[in-house]
């Protein structure tokens, strides 16, 4: 039973299936339900009236039950009719044939109104889809709010790794600039039901991008943030920065990482002022191209107590990577001591070709 309802629950959050339940509660939210209470009624009534007049046309039946079950019989030769599968020899007066046509004529009106309800809901969620307005039904996904060209970047970085990570942007636009592969939230980071649409309930990590290099950028990042927080608390967030002083506002709104790109890219360059080549290295090292790329992985228990060096020597000769550091209750630990031995709970940042056997660090949720 409780595979049965893992897999009723796998289907009921298929993606395209949520999309579906969104946009009908979307067209059906401001519909009067006493408009349908009446027109079902009416179509009821209808069939009734039919009904009893052929009961009393066609005069007695030669079946046991008298005159309610020439009602019963007549009642149903209605409803069957009315949808188009019924019996064209149960009448044979005149009067009778008049209301069997009145009856197809009313069946075919219903299947007209019904196909033209259907055709309009698929063309209006996919006018919907198309321009941004529908929900993305994901699961585990990362919601990049704002674009520019990092997000540019960082989707195009995304969308060739192994992990094969499901990307939502929250943009403020007609269309989707990120291009097939990335469903499109048109809208803005810092509404709660944007938000939603995007999914950010169910999201593994957001990233917010500023719109340009300005300090309003930054405010309007912050208020993002503070949106993502005040909904999804245990979502992780990562954040672009124009500008270095808004570090601790950024902070106080409770992003898990902050990237400061000026400060980046400028210690980068000095580095490799005075170092040769050391740009290079550190690009193809945290590229998802060809060549070793960078991977924080979940340590096995096996490993627990030993040294940095003998972890260093067990990931060459295990896994052919090469550990650039360990990470201990939110700190890393790059170059400790000789007498650092591993602990229960921590994980290792490491260069590979690939994960391979290595299991890729599992976030666990803020409480």
């Amino acid at each position: 039973m409780a595979r049965l309802g893992k897999r009723i629950g796998a289907i009921v959050n298929l993606p395209l299936l949520s999309r579906l339940v969104f946009h009908l509660r979307r067209l059906t939210g401001g519909v009067d339900r006493t408009f349908f209470l009446r027109l079902s009624l009416g179509l009821g009534g209808f069939v009734l009236v039919a009904s009893l007049l052929v009961t009393a046309i066609e005069g007695p039946h030669d079946s046991v039950g008298g005159a309610s079950s020439k009602f019963a019989d007549s009642f149903y030769w209605g409803v069957t009719t009315v949808l188009g599968s019924g019996d064209a020899s149960y009448v044979t007066t005149p009067p009778g044939y008049l209301i069997s046509w009145l009856l197809v004529l009313f069946g075919v009106a219903i299947v007209a109104a019904i196909t033209g309800a259907l055709v309009g809901f698929v063309i209006d969620v996919l006018l919907k889809e198309g321009q941004g307005m529908g929900a993305a039904g994901y699961r585990d996904h990362i919601v990049v709010c704002g674009w520019n060209p990092t997000a540019r970047e960082l989707i195009g970085e995304l969308g060739g790794d192994e992990y094969a990570t499901r990307i939502v942007l929250v943009h403020q636009g007609d269309k989707n600039p990120a291009g097939t592969g990335v469903y499109f939230v048109s809208g803005d980071a810092t509404n709660a039901e944007d938000l939603r649409r995007a999914g950010i309930e169910e999201a593994m990590a957001a990233v917010v991008c500023p719109a340009d290099s300005s300090d309003e950028a930054d405010m309007r990042s912050i208020l993002a943030v503070m949106a993502i927080e005040s909904i999804a608390p245990h979502v992780r967030t990562v954040v672009e920065a124009n500008n270095p002083h808004h570090v601790e506002h950024f902070k106080r709104a409770h992003a898990d990482e902050i990237v400061v790109s000026s400060r980046l890219v400028s210690r980068l360059m000095a580095r490799s002022s005075l170092y040769p080549g050391l740009a290079q290295i550190v690009t193809d090292i945290v590229s998802g191209g060809e060549g070793s790329e960078l991977y924080r992985v979940t340590l096995p228990e096996e490993y627990l107590g030993l040294s940095v060096d003998e972890l260093s020597e067990r990931m060459r000769a295990d896994h052919s990577a090469t550990l650039l550091a360990v990470s201990r209750n939110g700190n890393a630990y790059i170059n400790p001591e000789p007498d650092f031995r591993l602990q229960p709970g921590d994980d290792a940042v490491v260069v590979a070709e690939s994960l391979g056997t290595l299991a890729p660090l599992q976030l666990q949720p803020v409480e």
